[in-house]
């Protein structure tokens, strides 16, 4: 049988906290700065309001093609980018506002496209239209969600175990979100509601590993009474090591197949549970360990 780990490792993370509490402090105010300069998410239209046409052509047709067709409409503010990775397909959106959020300009803009090209073959793959109050309470939902699970999680841990387990749970799982939200701007991905879902996956699937390494570590306190903490957490660490990262891999495969073949509309989704997945086995050992580790002696000193 094909093993990672073998059986028998014996390495220190604990030993390494310091150096693992630096590094994902850079990584959290890297994405918090790059969330300043970009004045916030790149909120989808889901999250904003307003007109959102998703075009494809059957031929070669040049994003400044698609802006001079769309160059005369009196519809507002249409910003043109391209979408997917064959670069054939763009997005064409109006920004919110009540009078912009109609499904008869919506047909103007194709029109428009199908009479400034017409032997390119428009394809038309969705046309969302979202009014800017929902816009709005769809984002504090979105928001509010996520926070939410975050919190109820590290309740769980705490009551299922020891507040300490359940401190640093909610601490790994914070951990995760922010890193997560910071590559999302670090990489100008869309945020909309399945990049939401993405988020609130990750929050589960980084409290399965927190939960998988902290039973092993409760369950080793009870055999090995006399043993030091930092020994004994490295013990069950080593003991999970080489299921936490079969799992994570298996589901990163599936993941990157996804994010690569999936399409445009999956990126989003994809991209953030790669990043939260490999952040979330991460923050499980050298994150959520250590802070019981700690807590542990604080208390018996």
């Amino acid at each position: 049988m094909l093993q990672i780990i073998k059986p028998g490792s014996a390495f220190d993370f604990v030993r390494f906290r310091n150096a693992a509490f630096i590094f994902s402090a850079a990584l959290i105010l890297t994405g918090l700065g790059s969330l300043v300069m970009r004045g916030g998410p790149n909120y989808g239209i889901d999250f904003t309001g307003g007109l959102m046409v998703h075009i494809g052509f059957e031929k070669p047709v040049t994003i400044e093609q698609v802006r001079d067709a769309v160059a005369g409409l009196e519809v507002g503010d249409i910003s043109v980018q391209t979408f997917g990775a064959e670069g054939d397909e763009y997005l064409l959106r109006v920004p919110s506002g009540e009078d912009a959020v109609s499904g008869g300009r919506a047909a103007q803009i194709k029109d428009a496209l199908r009479s400034a090209l017409p032997d390119a073959g428009l394809d038309e793959k969705r046309t969302e239209i979202v009014g800017p109050r929902v816009g709005k309470d769809l984002r504090r939902r979105g928001i509010l969600s996520v926070f939410a699970a975050t919190i109820m999680m590290g309740l769980y841990i705490a009551v299922r175990f020891e507040l300490r387990f359940g401190v640093g749970a909610g601490v790994a799982l914070l951990h995760d979100v922010l890193i997560a939200v910071g590559a999302l701007s670090l990489a100008n991905v869309e945020v909309d509601l399945s990049v939401v879902a993405g988020l609130l996956t990750v929050v589960g699937y980084s409290v399965n590993d927190t939960v998988v390494v902290s039973d092993r570590i409760r369950e080793n306190m009870r055999r090995f009474r006399a043993e030091d903490l930092a020994a004994l957490i490295n013990r069950s660490v080593n003991e999970t090591l080489s299921r936490t990262l079969v799992t994570t891999l298996t589901t990163l495969l599936v993941l990157l197949a996804l994010f690569f073949f999936g399409g445009g509309v999956i990126r989003g989704f994809a991209f953030t549970l790669i990043v939260g997945l490999t952040v979330g086995t991460y923050s499980s050992i050298f994150i959520a360990s250590p802070i019981v580790e700690h807590w542990g002696n604080r208390e018996a000193a």
